[in-house]
């Protein structure tokens, strides 16, 4: 699996910490920026790693803000994409097996660096049950169009 990670000034330090436990469990990732503390504005970077996710680029994405709201909602707008914004493991858990999301939302200054390593690798290690969520799914994509 190759994981795409963006983020602005808001989520640059957790992006970077979340980045050395990619490279420590081996897995491949391609970084969309930014790559540094300086103000940036988050839908720039939320595009790039939307498009890399829908072109398959990369197979899922990780996007960081201050809070991820803003990023999820940049991501949200490019059509394909379910970005989910989770704040613990068992919503984590739930986009990707119920909600099939391919791209996973988090707040850079409201949560921890451990909480978020942990919801990464749920995230990470989930798989979409399809059956009735496959259903769900279709019909997100049905307003979409």
């Amino acid at each position: 699996m190759k994981i795409g990670i963006g983020s602005d000034h808001g989520g640059f330090e957790l992006k970077e910490y979340i980045k050395e436990y990619l490279e420590r469990e081996g897995i491949e990732y391609v970084d969309y920026g930014t790559n540094s503390l300086e103000s940036v504005d988050y839908p720039d970077y939320g595009k790039k790693l939307a498009e890399g996710v829908i072109s398959k680029e990369v197979d899922r994405g990780i996007a960081i803000c201050g809070t991820g709201i803003g990023i999820s909602i940049a991501c949200n707008k490019v059509r394909g994409i379910r970005a989910a914004l989770c704040g613990d493991t068992y919503s984590a858990r739930m986009s990707v097996e119920h909600n099939n999301a391919n791209i996973l939302a988090l707040g850079g200054r409201v949560i921890g660096k451990d909480l978020a390593i942990e919801i990464v690798s749920t995230w990470l290690n989930s798989e979409f049950q399809g059956g009735r969520h496959g259903r769900r799914i279709d019909k997100i994509s049905n307003i979409e169009a």
